[in-house]
């Protein structure tokens, strides 16, 4: 799902004269990844161990446990792309990327966004029907809707994987898309709509849902007891970590990647502005991967059951203080 580069197209040829500045990816990225790897895969493991032993009980439990997967492979296909960067290893490695690892990482990615919008849909639905009586509030759907995502994303990722069939050289594995044939390019293309259209419905849904939410929560925050007001407005802000996950990490790579696509497939682009544009997209993709850290957060902030089985504060509870002061709309919005 890498964005489509400028030999994809008719006349990309003609932009050849442009060398791409890659310094800062083979030099920085390389290292903040291998930071990020040590952190998301210890946080990850740790969020794993945790979810072991919390039973699927609720739809909220079920989506945030396939969004740990989702982290879990978003992690594991980090190495493979710092050494391809850092230009460690044989010339193969970045052949593996190309084919396999790349498409995975960004098909999990994917997963996750769909997951975060689900979660925040999740969170809404808690508003109007807190006791679930809609069959979409019930564990058995949200193991069917998340089996179906994880189907439908690996059934659009498998034609990358398969059309990447040109012989793989050190000069062809440069550019990922040398590795793909007519058909390959074309459904690769295909492909990058299609991320577009997901992230897009997510993005505009995702704001329909935090309007109603932020509404809930004001009027909820306005009927508190002023000597309660410090505590509840604090358990109440804890409902929009969703969101400013979903916005902080992904938002800012689609918004650098609409420029950039069209500075790849545009022949007269300034080179210096194609170099500028992938630095952006570069960086912006690394905020979109420190959502294998983010998602920690909403794990602790909203799961009850989560932060109740951490080993450091395990035998902890919730002063039932803080919560009898909340309406029971908004303790079934944060706390599941």
């Amino acid at each position: 799902m890498e964005t489509m580069n400028a030999t994809m197209l008719k006349g990309s040829n003609e932009s050849e004269w442009c060398t791409r500045d890659t310094r800062v990816a083979h030099l920085v990225f390389p290292a903040v990844y291998t930071a990020l790897f040590l952190m998301g895969i210890l946080l990850n493991v740790l969020a794993l161990w945790v979810f072991i032993h919390i039973p699927s009980s609720s739809t909220f439990i079920v989506y945030l446990k396939n969004t740990l997967v989702a982290d879990l492979i978003m992690t594991l296909m980090l190495p493979f792309k710092i050494l391809s960067d850092a230009h460690l290893g044989p010339w193969q490695i970045r052949a593996f990327v190309c084919r396999f690892s790349a498409i995975i990482f960004y098909q999990t990615m994917y997963v996750g966004i769909i997951l975060l919008g689900l979660i925040a849909f999740d969170r809404f639905l808690k508003i109007f029907r807190p006791f679930g009586k809609f069959f979409v509030q019930k564990p058995v759907f949200a193991k069917m809707v998340s089996s179906f995502i994880w189907f439908l994303l690996f059934f659009i990722s498998l034609p990358n994987i398969i059309l990447s069939n040109n012989e793989a050289t050190p000069s062809s594995v440069k550019k990922c898309s040398s590795l793909k044939g007519p058909l390959g390019l074309k459904w690769h293309q295909v492909v990058n709509y299609i991320s577009q259209f997901i992230f897009w419905t997510v993005f505009i849904l995702m704001l329909l849902f935090y309007v109603v939410i932020a509404k809930k929560v004001y009027n909820s925050y306005q009927k508190s007891k002023s000597k309660h007001r410090r505590n509840n407005k604090n358990l109440e802000g804890k409902v929009f970590v969703v969101v400013a996950v979903f916005f902080v990490c992904f938002a800012p790579y689609h918004f650098v990647r609409i420029p950039y696509t069209q500075s790849q497939t545009n022949t007269k682009t300034d080179c210096r502005l194609q170099n500028q544009l992938y630095v952006a997209k570069e960086t912006t993709l690394f905020m979109a991967t420190t959502n294998i850290c983010m998602d920690p957060l909403i794990y602790i902030f909203l799961c009850k059951k989560f932060t109740e089985r951490l080993p450091c504060i395990k035998g902890k509870k919730v002063t039932a203080s803080s919560q009898q002061n909340h309406s029971n709309q908004t303790d079934n919005l944060t706390l599941s």
